[in-house]
């Protein structure tokens, strides 16, 4: 494939070639041996192979010899289907567990190629965005991340609600940005990738629906918390709109403390050469619009710390996310006031109750109504 080289907003080349190239069976091995070797114990494909050759070995070597003696040479037949039943599935196993080894290897290289890192899995990332905070067994895989010009990680996500036959498990990818300083509670849920209502997990209240100039209202509706209408204005300016439509109009956004997300309901970490072309065009043209944001101060800090210089917001604890701090000192304090941190969501119970009550006055009503009529 082709070499592709990135807009000039965005410094480092951009090669996919890994993604697609062949591989060297050695060199996969080799990244395999030193990925387990790293975790300290046996990968998920082992396991099932034990398993799976747990189960079949006792099949072919005693079920098979004892029908053939019991009932005869027809159990022949019923041994050689069984056995290549339980081959094909084995095969199969097999073969998925190869090409998983070989969409992580690729991955891996392509991470290095791009001057980036490859990590396996992450459980319960300690990431803010609001698909981070849900359910249970969480955990982002595949993750593609660099450091600089600032932190920026790509990666799958999993989370699960529920349990038994009432569970249900939902996929994302996500692109986790670090900003500058700590910003409002803003969420941009784009249009084109609803259906009749927000894929996004959570649902905010319309009271806190800002309308923007231009067409930004046909690709996004935003959110922000009440009192930062005039905040949000300065934060998404027309060029900063028009950036956002031009490269991320399918890509749920949110702001929240100082991290910027993007979502969609596909995978991220992928080995689609057009996907990364696409996310990396995305990031290279949001970033060039961060030093922007950057100068934002929420004046309510500014009132009530006065001009006193505090430490920029330090990293999120937990060794998961290794990166520095944002260095220096900064006045006025760089931070969120309270009533900006966070959106207020929409109280789906309330909605459900009104809903019930409603369901059992109105019967009652037009009963009433038609034993009045003559």
């Amino acid at each position: 494939m082709d070499r592709v080289t990135m807009p000039a907003s965005q410094p480092i080349a951009f090669d996919p070639r890994p993604l697609t190239d062949p591989v060297d069976p050695k060199a996969v091995s080799a990244f395999v041996r030193a990925a387990q070797s790293a975790r300290r114990g046996p990968s998920a494909g082992l396991i099932v192979g034990i398993v799976g050759g747990a189960i079949a070995l006792p099949v072919l070597l005693v079920l098979v010899p004892l029908l053939f003696t019991m009932v005869g040479p027809f159990a022949l037949l019923g041994a050689v289907v069984l056995g290549a039943l339980i081959a094909g599935i084995i095969a199969i196993i097999v073969s998925a567990q190869r090409r998983g080894r070989i969409a992580r290897y690729r991955l891996s290289t392509f991470a290095a190629a791009n001057n980036m890192t490859y990590i396996d899995r992450i459980t319960a990332p300690p990431l803010p965005g609001m698909i981070f905070q849900i359910g249970h067994s969480r955990r982002a895989d595949r993750i593609v991340r660099g450091v600089s010009p600032r932190f920026v990680e790509f990666g799958n996500y999993q989370y699960t609600t529920g349990s038994g036959e009432d569970s249900n498990t939902y996929n994302w990818g996500y692109i986790a940005v670090k900003l500058d300083v700590p910003l409002p509670n803003i969420v941009l849920d784009a249009l084109g990738n609803n259906s009749f209502r927000t894929n996004l997990p959570a649902s905010f209240r319309k009271d806190q629906r800002l309308s923007l100039e231009g067409d930004f209202d046909r690709y996004f509706s935003l959110y922000c918390p009440a009192g930062y209408e005039q905040d949000a204005l300065y934060l998404f300016t027309p060029d900063i709109m028009a950036r956002f439509i031009d490269h991320a109009a399918e890509l749920d956004v949110e702001i929240v403390d100082d991290w910027m997300f993007l979502y969609t309901k596909r995978k991220v970490s992928t080995l689609d050469p057009q996907t990364w072309a696409w996310l990396f065009g995305v990031v290279g043209a949001l970033m060039t619009k961060f030093d922007q944001w950057a100068r934002w101060r929420d004046d309510r800090l500014r009132a009530s710390h006065g001009p006193a210089a505090v430490p920029a917001a330090a990293a999120p604890t937990g060794g998961a996310l290794p990166f520095a701090a944002p260095a220096g000192m900064l006045t006025p304090p760089a931070g969120v006031a309270a009533p900006g941190r966070r959106l207020k969501r929409r109280r789906t119970w309330l909605i459900i109750v009104v809903a019930l009550v409603a369901l059992w006055i109105i019967p009652m009503f037009i009963t009433g109504v038609m034993n009045l009529l003559p």
